[in-house]
């Protein structure tokens, strides 16, 4: 099948529809918005409808899709405070079959706002509770902080892609959020599990770089994914330009692995089908 980018890529069929994947990590600069979106639109790409949730306050998801934050009528704060619908706030992008729901400030308010709303843990996933069934993805953008947000995002998933930095605090890192995530399906959300772990920012002329590798691979075994994203300027150069680097740069490596990435996650979704 021809993509909509150009790029031919062969899409597994898979019956079951929404499926809800988090972005996870309660570390900034691992690549995690960056992963959404380019995930996202590499689903898009093969003929995937796919949403976005932005629900990180600084919005990086929302602008790096093209969106005005300044002219968007309804955010996820609205979502998650029961103030406007997955319909209102879900905004068309550039991407064909991508969808976001954008993220303003506003949004930080929620984690005390919520604090002390019965069910405060269940917000998002209440709001999204049969109101995505025109979507065969749904990505949710969590901030780098395990608080309410990011709590109320794993509740509402169904798994959690985990992106990893080739750093050498990167296993220590998220060890931390490996147990959170444990704590949440014990207490909240029984069906959630770890998608997969995604090594990002790999430097093939650094020797730390292959040794983290090596040692999530042997941490985590088989969750890891095969395709590892690379540093790549053209990866960081994309969002300044509002856009995913699938469309900013096609033939780049980043976007071939993105590719490459979405076609994993969609191979593992058909086998735990």
């Amino acid at each position: 099948m021809d993509s909509e980018l150009g790029q031919p890529a062969t899409a597994v069929d898979f019956p079951r529809a929404p499926r809800i994947i988090t972005v996870a990590n309660q570390k900034g600069g691992v690549g995690k918005t960056t992963t959404a979106i380019n995930l996202g639109t590499a689903l898009a790409a093969v003929r995937k409808d796919v949403l976005v949730i932005d629900m990180d306050p600084q919005g990086n998801a929302t602008t790096g899709l093209g969106i005005d934050r300044g002219a968007i009528p309804y955010t996820s704060y609205e979502l998650v405070m029961g103030e406007a619908t997955v319909e209102q706030a879900a905004l068309e992008t550039q991407v064909p079959q991508l969808d976001i729901i954008g993220s303003t400030v506003d949004l930080s308010g929620a984690e005390i706002e919520l604090v002390d709303t019965p069910r405060r843990e269940y917000r998002l996933r209440e709001a999204l509770a049969g109101q995505v069934g025109g979507y065969d993805y749904v990505l949710i953008d969590c901030p780098p902080a395990l608080g309410l947000l990011t709590l109320n995002s794993l509740v509402a998933a169904d798994a959690v892609l985990v992106p990893l930095q080739c750093e050498y605090y990167a296993l220590e890192g998220v060890s931390h959020l490996v147990r959170t995530i444990d704590r949440v399906k014990r207490a909240l959300n029984p069906g959630l599990e770890i998608q997969g772990v995604v090594l990002t920012m790999f430097d093939r002329r650094n020797n730390l770089s292959s040794m983290v590798a090596d040692d999530v691979r042997s941490h985590f075994g088989d969750k890891v994914y095969k395709t590892i994203i690379p540093r790549n300027v053209r990866v960081s150069e994309a969002p300044s330009h509002g856009k995913p680097v699938l469309l900013y740069d096609l033939t780049c490596v980043g976007s071939q692995a993105y590719m490459h990435l979405a076609s994993e996650v969609l191979k593992r979704e058909h086998a735990t089908a």
